[in-house]
């Protein structure tokens, strides 16, 4: 049904909403408060609730601000996504510390393993990456580790002494924030005696060993790096270079190193919303949902992904509904997104599809057409062939798969044709059972370490829903380009990507005992989002109002919500 359209005011008839906004953040700042304090009470660590003040203030404050801006100043939305994507990724930064996120041990070391590279130190040594001494903390946070010492003069970690070492922020406690507090930026811990020497037969590396100052000196780390395309660490890389030159502790280095990487993202989904013809809205929206703005504050390559996603969806559509041709320089960076990006999860790879939105005239006929094409195309098979023909590969070749975490055989692609009826009996199930995990997770359920104590409760995740819904219907005197053909033509690339998501984790996760398939989160779906929800305007339902902003207000405001939450969690965790 069609609605009569009316136009916004000039912005003071927000105030009222603006203030009770306000209200409601207080109180639950200081329901919120009692947590923290009990937690404060209980471990001795009295200088939390001072902590948890500075962060409710800070993220309050900050809600209020960016209202502000968005309801009465009425200031441009890139601005303001910029302002709220650095504040709120600081905060969810330092109320989810460093290693905390899903896997995030092994993306910082894949880091690491960069930042060597920068540095002129060796990558990798006997398939270690080799560490600063100071940095095993990271890993080691309880200093558990007994350190033993090869012929070359560096260290490396006793299997009895790795059994019980203790990643920092693998679980979130409150012994996690006093270990932060405890420690700081700046100050080194003492060198660590080896407890004896082993004699391996490798020789000196000599880039490893050049310098015997204490912050020089290297060991060998446990944790296993991701096999993938070193684009996706480049940034935080460069964040751990500059602490180690710095000299910050390891502290100093993960949190710089974090902090790299949510600079890329804010650059680059500050760039896309810039691009977008329209939707701006849409993607600020997806861009500050708290599973995104709390990866995005981490060392994971999910940055990647989403930052390069983001700008791949919004080339797209600009240079399908806006531009008047496609320059050289959009195919290059589409090349570059493509062979930074697909590597990473080989099914985002669909989402180039939508270049298919722009017509043939705008690149100047066919055969620029194919040139631009085959250019984008073969970016992406060629880090493939590269980075991951081998895993590729085996799981092709109809050996059979073997699961590790589960202890037994797991599902081949040859199973998809030989037996249809169990595979497609497994993906219903899926849907039925674990589409509302999805959907929980895309959002911000199971934050950190996929805690589920660090959550977003569902009366706040339907508020977030809402929100995303009033953002993806059609503004009154908005133009729709997403319609028709178009609008299928996303809809199936969409599809296409959840499918081969699924796919990949039944091929390489999947036991045949499952009932299930096992290893699919929400995250997952967050790069296709914006694109999906844009092609839902429609002009069946329009606003009689834009409520974007105010959309786009109680969606920061929940993001403030939800850092003093996980704040007096953790605290509560003695």
């Amino acid at each position: 049904m069609k609605m009569r359209t009316r136009m916004n005011g000039s912005g003071k008839e927000n105030l009222p909403f603006l203030i009770a906004v306000f209200l409601v953040l207080l109180i639950l700042a200081g329901l919120h408060f009692m947590d923290a304090q009990a937690g404060a009470l209980a471990g001795g660590d009295l200088w939390l609730t001072g902590r948890y003040l500075a962060v409710a203030a800070l993220a309050i404050l900050a809600a209020v601000l960016l209202g502000y801006l968005l309801l009465c100043a009425k200031a441009r939305l890139e601005t303001i996504f910029v302002l709220a994507a650095l504040v709120f990724g600081a905060l969810y930064l330092y109320v989810l510390p460093p290693l905390s996120a899903p896997d995030e041990i092994s993306h910082y070391i894949s880091a690491y393993r960069l930042s060597n590279q920068m540095m002129g130190v060796s990558a990798e040594w006997t398939h270690q990456i080799p560490v600063r001494e100071e940095d095993w903390f990271a890993e080691d946070s309880q200093g558990t580790y007994k350190a033993r010492l090869r012929p070359d003069g560096l260290m490396y970690v006793d299997e009895e002494g790795a059994a019980d070492a203790q990643v920092l922020g693998q679980t979130l406690t409150e012994e996690t924030y006093r270990q932060i507090h405890e420690k700081g930026l700046w100050g080194f811990e003492e060198k660590r005696e080896p407890i004896n020497v082993a004699d391996d037969g490798m020789a000196v590396d000599e880039s490893i060993t050049s310098s015997n100052s204490l912050r020089d000196n290297f060991v060998l780390s446990t944790a296993n790096p991701v096999r993938t395309t070193a684009a996706a660490y480049f940034f935080p890389a460069l964040g751990i270079t500059l602490a180690r030159l710095l000299g910050l502790n390891s502290l100093g280095l993960l949190y710089l190193g974090r902090i790299a990487n949510l600079l890329f993202y804010t650059v680059s989904a500050s760039y896309a919303m810039r691009r977008l013809p329209y939707g701006k809205e849409v993607l600020f929206g997806v861009g500050l949902l708290p599973m995104t703005i709390h990866l995005t504050a981490s060392f994971s390559y999910d940055v990647l992904l989403l930052s390069g996603m983001f700008v791949l969806t919004a080339v797209c559509l600009d240079l399908a509904a806006h531009a008047e041709r496609v320059r050289m320089r959009d195919v290059v960076l589409m090349v570059i997104i493509m062979a930074a990006a697909g590597p990473c999860k080989i099914v985002y790879v669909s989402l180039a599809g939508l270049c298919l939105l722009v017509p043939v005239k705008k690149f100047g006929g066919w055969k620029r057409w194919g040139f631009a094409a085959a250019a984008v195309l073969g970016a992406w098979v060629l880090a493939m062939l590269l980075l991951n023909g081998a895993t590729v590969g085996y799981y092709s070749s109809g050996e059979a798969n073997y699961v590790d975490w589960a202890g037994e055989p797991g599902y081949m692609l040859g199973m998809l044709i030989s037996q249809p009826l169990r595979c497609c009996k497994l993906l219903y199930q899926t849907l039925v059972w674990q589409t509302g995990y999805y959907y929980q997770t895309m959002l911000g359920g199971y934050l950190g370490n996929l805690d589920e104590l660090l959550d977003v409760p569902w009366p706040a995740l339907v508020l977030l829903t809402v929100c995303l819904f009033g953002l993806l219907l059609r503004k009154p005197g908005e133009n729709l380009w997403l319609t028709g053909g178009r609008r299928i033509w996303v809809w199936c690339v969409c599809v296409l990507c959840s499918g081969l998501l699924l796919l990949s984790m039944l091929i390489s996760l999947t036991p045949l005992s499952a009932s299930v398939i096992t290893g699919v989160q929400g995250r997952y779906f967050l790069p296709l989002l914006p694109v999906l929800l844009m092609s839902m305007k429609n002009d069946l339902v329009v606003l009689t109002k834009d409520v974007s902003r105010e959309c786009l207000f109680l969606m920061v405001s929940v993001n403030a919500y939800v850092v003093m939450r996980v704040f007096a969690t953790v605290c509560l965790r003695v």
